[in-house]
């Protein structure tokens, strides 16, 4: 007599798809996450930084800005003027400290791992300002974290032609969104949907942007075809995908491991720096890398933060 077949049950079939489709997730999420560092790369080869800091911010403000005035709660002054706070930091400070850290020459794979500090300056940040007192393995996760980055820094100033102040933009940019994310702990508005406060904080930045950028020479966009993929390329897949995607996962699994997928970008950027552009990889980088993301998830895993994008 033949055994019987036992087909696997709807229950078993359901967490199957659940599963795979959170793989998915989580993997279109790290390339999201990753396109807004190979964009600005791509985007500088057809316009000065700024230029392209303005027309991502503004084009992402003014398509989110129906939503906001006709979908969301009404908008009071005092949370409009707390997200304009958040729009310079989180937004301007970050978004400027690592594209000109990138047109300056720092290897774009390299600005990645510095901005993905993030976690380790939050948690010191918020012992002065929280009173929040590290613990011995946040302290001991910091060190780790900063010999990583000073692994991978090492090499990239022998390998290429760099001022050495750039390599601290991107660090700059990563304190001034930690200095965002901690004032926001420290006093936290009434919550306001994503689309309004996204809205607001791209429509401040933009702002911040358009003086830097008529500095340059000029706030009007490029008539070129490289300038246009490069902006609709970062406000769709980098501002809107990767926001998307890390708020829909943070929804489907826990936010340990959303900010763990998370620590995954720096090598998806090197690799696709690489490809790209001919960036180079070295083993020193590979090194720093790991020894970075050690120290980064001993902090996050101990503290509970999480980083936003």
């Amino acid at each position: 007599m033949m055994a019987a077949v036992i087909a696997p049950s709807p229950r078993r079939h359901k967490a199957i798809w659940a599963f795979a489709t959170l793989i998915l997730l989580e993997a279109a999420l790290v390339i999201c996450w990753s396109a807004g560092f190979v964009g600005v790369r791509f985007a500088i080869g057809h316009a000065p930084i700024f230029l392209i800091l303005l027309w991502r911010s503004l084009v992402s403000g003014l398509v989110l800005l129906p939503f906001a005035l006709a979908m969301g709660p009404a908008l009071r002054l005092k949370d409009v003027l707390v997200q304009m706070l958040h729009g310079a930091l989180a937004m301007a400070g970050y978004l400027a400290g690592f594209a000109l850290a990138i047109s300056h020459g720092v290897p774009t794979g390299l600005v990645a791992l510095i901005t993905d500090m993030l976690p380790l300056a939050v948690a010191i940040l918020s012992w002065p300002v929280l009173g929040q007192a590290l613990t011995g393995r946040q302290w001991l996760g910091s060190i780790i974290g900063f010999s990583g980055v000073v692994i991978a820094s090492g090499w990239s100033l022998n390998a290429a032609d760099v001022p050495l102040w750039a390599y601290g933009l991107p660090i700059a940019g990563m304190l001034s969104l930690a200095v965002a994310t901690v004032l926001q702990k420290r006093a936290p508005a009434d919550r306001m949907p994503l689309y309004q406060s996204l809205c607001i904080q791209c429509l401040s930045a933009a702002a911040i942007f358009a003086v830097f950028a008529w500095r340059e020479g000029t706030v009007l966009p490029v008539l070129d075809a490289g300038f246009m993929v490069g902006i609709l390329w970062l406000v769709l897949v980098a501002t809107f995908g990767g926001w998307s995607l890390y708020y829909v996962a943070l929804r489907k699994s826990s936010p340990a491991r959303v900010t763990s997928i998370l620590y995954l970008s720096p090598p998806v950027t090197m690799i696709w720096a690489w490809l790209m552009f001919d960036e180079p990889l070295s083993w020193a980088m590979a090194v720093g890398l790991v020894v970075s993301l050690v120290g980064i998830v001993i902090v996050a895993r101990s503290s509970g933060v999480v980083a936003p994008a």
